[in-house]
């Protein structure tokens, strides 16, 4: 294993797919540490700082939508990868809007969640090298600081929140149908629902509100530019 890839928290009480999950993140270089219900791997996140979590949705005692609704509230934006059944479409949606960074939906393959934890981290990596900051009237954003102000106040934003904003701040003008954004923000596009990208720019817009740059192109996708989105 290679420790420089980090510690990923497994939170999964499905013994089978914890130990699939743990063979291959850990033949990917990552360690692993695996909890097998949602109160033992909340405590888990801060006793273990782990670089990720993979989350199943459907946990003993704890959630996943729950835990991850708690972690956020309590300032911590550890990225989570949400692990789902098929049906559970409600509960994918509410996770990525309380702050999840992605999902996987069962059956999945072991080599795609990797590929998965790899982006999310390769995104937060990418971000923390310095890239422009971004100032629209009362709208601030930092990617390499990975902050977000509106008049001077802050606002939190999860890590693909965050990425899709600048990414789209990088570009002004243009405008990108979903499935670009998948592939340049998200980093694939092929095996995702693209309503995902309205979530996330719902998302900002309910955050941001008047200062949202975000601008709607019917029949097309989504650009950036001044004024309201």
């Amino acid at each position: 294993m290679n420790p420089r890839k980090g510690l990923v928290l497994i939170v999964e009480d499905d013994q089978n797919i914890a130990a699939l999950q743990k063979l291959y993140l850990e033949r990917d270089g990552y360690r692993t540490h695996l909890s097998e219900d949602g109160p033992g791997g909340f405590d888990a996140v801060a006793r273990l700082r782990p670089a990720a979590v993979v989350l199943d949705i459907g946990l003993p005692g704890l959630d996943g939508v729950t835990f991850c609704r708690r972690l956020r509230e309590r300032g911590d934006w550890t990225p989570v990868l949400l692990v789902t059944a098929r049906g559970d479409e409600a509960d994918r949606i509410l996770g990525l809007e309380l702050g999840a960074d992605d999902y996987l939906t069962k059956p999945f393959s072991p080599g795609e969640l990797v590929a998965r934890v790899n982006a999310v981290l390769r995104r937060g990596a990418r971000a923390a090298g310095g890239p422009e900051v971004h100032a629209l009237g009362p709208l601030r954003v930092d990617p390499g600081r990975r902050t977000v102000h509106v008049d001077g106040d802050p606002v939190e934003f999860t890590t693909l929140e965050l990425d899709l904003l600048a990414y789209l701040l990088a570009h002004p003008g243009q405008v990108f149908t979903r499935a670009q954004l998948l592939d340049q923000v998200w980093g694939d596009s092929a095996h995702r629902d693209q309503r995902v990208v309205d979530v996330y720019v719902s998302q900002i817009r309910g955050k941001l509100g008047a200062a949202s740059p975000i601008r709607t192109v019917r029949g097309v996708g989504y650009g950036a530019a001044e004024g309201r989105a």
